[in-house]
């Protein structure tokens, strides 16, 4: 009781007081806002133009593009499908319900339709050769990755926006109803829910769940929380406050968690819409530091640092212990920027316009570009290999120069 105390007084002492940023971000961001008064007129920053790199090196190399289509799409679903990739296996969805699976080669090996608004892009698990989906009516399908046969279905109360968390034989998903489900791998029956609390207004969108050791997943909620529990009952280990709103308004006030989560080497490091930027010494349970940064985006770390992207288009890196700031670049300023993630010495960071920038590790600046066709709304690297699936359904994997 008392860490939980101590917690909560020192993020109040941190919390930033926000007048417009909340509204802001509304039209930054592209992002719906559920509950959001339609008479809000939100402020609208142009994104800058992009300065011609004077030296530019060799990082990214394209191994294969293709088009999974995005028919059918909504503009009410949340446009980031991300690829699923393991041991060589690529799986891909599109808005229209294609389920393609690909060898490393980008050769296609099957294709199917689901019948059904694909939300929560692919959760790929290589041990079992199972591809997990979940759609906009808040079916979850289980298929074979190598033949693309299905087999199973589990129908869930609200729907699904990230790829499930797939770990000791359980399936594990955030639904946006607010409920926490851990299904078997084996036969998609439901094994445990966990409830949250949900807030009348937040971001449309959720983060993944994601392992904060390994019998313990770590779930972030729209109402500004962690949430600890086992994966194979879902029992509460424990529960903290992240982000912390202020404000007359319930807009203001929103404190949604959305990028998923960083555990690393017994640290763990989460980000806040309504602007906090928090390093917690997990052995302790002891707060390292709050910075104060906005961000709906996943963080990344090295063994120095923790990056962020933030709302208004900065790449920030700080110390991973002290929280001291080591570079900042405003160079993509409301460009709509994705997750930063480390490919090789570089980190990689995604724009509104297909963009992937290289940014260098130690002074932060921009030393190679690569593109796309389409808007990015997240990255993925998976060991030399960064993947990338566009608004309008165009993937792309690069390999890490030699």
């Amino acid at each position: 009781m008392t860490q939980s105390i101590r917690f909560s007084k020192i993020l109040k002492a941190k919390t930033i007081k926000k007048t417009v940023m909340h509204v802001a971000v509304l039209a930054v961001m592209s992002t719906a806002v559920i509950g959001c008064n339609r008479g809000i007129k939100p402020v609208v920053n142009e994104p800058v133009k992009l300065v011609q790199i004077a030296e530019p090196i060799s990082v990214l190399q394209p191994v294969f593009s293709t088009d999974v289509g995005n028919k059918k799409a909504s503009k009410k679903d949340p446009l980031d499908l991300q690829v699923g990739y393991a041991n060589g296996q690529i799986v891909t969805a599109s808005r229209g319900g294609d389920l393609i699976g690909f060898n490393s080669a980008g050769e296609r090996l099957w294709s199917i339709n689901v019948d059904d608004q694909i939300t929560g892009g692919v959760a790929l698990d290589a041990l079992s050769q199972t591809a997990i989906v979940s759609t906009r009516s808040g079916k979850i399908m289980a298929f074979d990755s190598a033949t693309g046969a299905k087999r199973w279905q589990q129908q869930l109360s609200g729907s699904v926006l990230t790829p499930a968390l797939i770990t000791n034989n359980r399936v594990i998903l955030s639904a946006n109803d607010g409920f926490l489900h851990g299904l078997s791998l084996q036969t998609g029956q439901s094994v445990w829910q966990f409830a949250t609390q949900v807030p009348a207004i937040s971001v449309r969108g959720s983060a993944a769940p994601t392992l904060l050791d390994s019998k313990t997943a770590l779930l972030a909620t729209a109402d500004g929380r962690l949430h600890a529990v086992t994966t194979d009952s879902g029992l509460p280990q424990w529960s903290r406050r992240v982000g912390v709103g202020s404000g007359s308004s319930e807009v203001e006030r929103m404190s949604d968690v959305d990028g998923t989560p960083i555990v690393d080497k017994n640290q763990l490091f989460a980000i806040s819409y309504s602007g906090q930027l928090l390093g917690i010494d997990l052995a302790s349970r002891q707060v390292m530091f709050v910075k104060e940064l906005a961000s709906l985006k996943a963080l990344t770390v090295n063994n120095q640092q923790v990056i962020a992207t933030s709302l208004d288009g900065k790449v920030v890196a700080y110390n991973r212990t002290s929280g001291e700031m080591l570079w900042e670049n405003e160079a993509l300023a409301y460009r709509h920027l994705t997750n930063p993630v480390m490919i090789g010495n570089y980190i990689a960071v995604g724009d509104l316009e297909g963009v992937v920038h290289l940014f260098d590790l130690a002074s932060g600046k921009i030393v190679s570009r690569v593109q796309t066709k389409g808007a990015l709304s997240s990255l993925q690297v998976q060991g030399s290999r960064l993947m990338t699936q566009s608004t309008s359904g165009q993937v792309a994997i690069w390999q890490l120069a030699r």
